[in-house]
């Protein structure tokens, strides 16, 4: 532990836990797991006052590898087991992790709800586009079409966009990375902490035995300078080897990709991620309906509104200061019955 005094220096270690990293050899989610452990020890905040939360799937293990409090809850219940620890212990560091299908399926309605109430958490989720840990099935963010053991025809559900979903709940932290590039997912998740309320990563990353190659339209080395469009606050929003392609507005108030040439920089979209109102932050959202488009990534919503926890406590203390602290001892053994005023 250490004490105003006599800082601690951390590293990648102490965040290390003593079991075996167990994912298929080649997974995304080493990349993803390394990238939290080398964040942790620049972000000041011990182990022991980390949680990292998760439900079921093959990114839910991630607790058992980090040397921090956590718990493997159960399918898609994460971010609501994760709310009770944000409300009690405030001065944690609290971490849901969980994949597309743990928290778009099952925990489609946990995952909404927290990011409305604008829960102090950091909410990391790995969409893969397919179930892993039950071997191959399709999940809420597959394809139309996708052939899976469980649709042997072809998907025929529409998938959710995972960023139009929590800007969609109003979620006052958005963004997405991708797990081939540890820099950007390092510094993400280092904003990603730094919001007070709920915020919501998605990490595109690779399962290479079920679903492999699911991004390469956009991630492969070679086209990604082409098919990444990098939001920066405050900047025009361009992309390519030289910002030859853009992002602009049509008469529909609609962004579209569109070339830098043709419609001259003064004339490309500004990137503005502080926006109280989502609508913009939704439209880019949906700049691309699948990984074979210009996507764009980063953060796409940081704004300020109170945090959920904060204002209950507030509440809480307002109302022991109007009441009195009262005894709870001597109310459950006053009697059989109780007026509560």
């Amino acid at each position: 532990m250490s004490t105003a005094a006599t800082p601690v220096e951390l590293t990648r270690k102490d965040f290390e836990s003593d079991q075996e990293v167990r994912w298929c050899p080649g997974c995304g989610d080493y990349g993803i797991l390394a990238s939290i452990q080398f964040l942790l020890p620049e972000l000041g905040v011990e182990p022991h006052n980390t949680v990292f939360i998760s439900g079921i799937g093959c990114a839910a293990r991630l607790p058992y590898y980090m040397n921090t409090y956590g718990m493997h809850g159960i399918h898609g219940r994460a971010p609501a087991l994760a709310t009770g620890v944000a409300m009690a212990r405030p001065d944690l560091s609290v971490w849901v992790i969980g994949g597309d299908g743990d928290m778009l399926s099952i925990g489609g309605n946990h995952l909404i709800h927290a990011l409305r109430r604008n829960v102090n958490l950091n909410i990391l989720m790995f969409n893969n586009q397919i179930y892993g840990l039950t071997k191959g099935q399709y999940s809420p963010t597959s394809e139309v079409g996708k052939v899976t053991k469980s649709t042997p025809f072809g998907s025929v559900d529409h998938p959710f966009n995972p960023i139009s979903v929590a800007i969609g709940a109003e979620a006052s932290f958005v963004a997405r990375t991708h797990d081939m590039d540890r820099k950007h997912m390092m510094e993400t998740f280092r904003r990603a902490h730094a919001h007070q309320g709920s915020s919501f990563v998605e990490v595109f990353q690779n399962c290479n035995v079920f679903n492999d190659g699911a991004y390469d339209p956009i991630l492969k080395r070679d086209v990604r300078a082409d098919m990444l469009i990098p939001l920066t606050h405050g900047e025009p929003i361009r992309f390519g080897a030289d910002g030859q392609h853009g992002v602009a507005i049509n008469e529909f108030g609609e962004p579209y990709v569109c070339e830098t040439t043709e419609v001259g920089v003064a004339n490309l979209l500004i990137h503005d991620e502080h926006r109280p109102d989502p609508t913009l932050a939704f439209a880019l959202s949906r700049l691309a309906s699948s990984p074979h488009m210009p996507t764009p990534i980063g953060v796409f919503r940081d704004v300020e509104r109170p945090a959920y926890d904060a204002e209950v406590r507030a509440q809480v203390s307002h109302s022991i200061e109007r009441s009195g602290a009262g005894d709870l001892n001597s109310l459950i053994h006053s009697g059989l019955v109780w007026t509560v005023d």
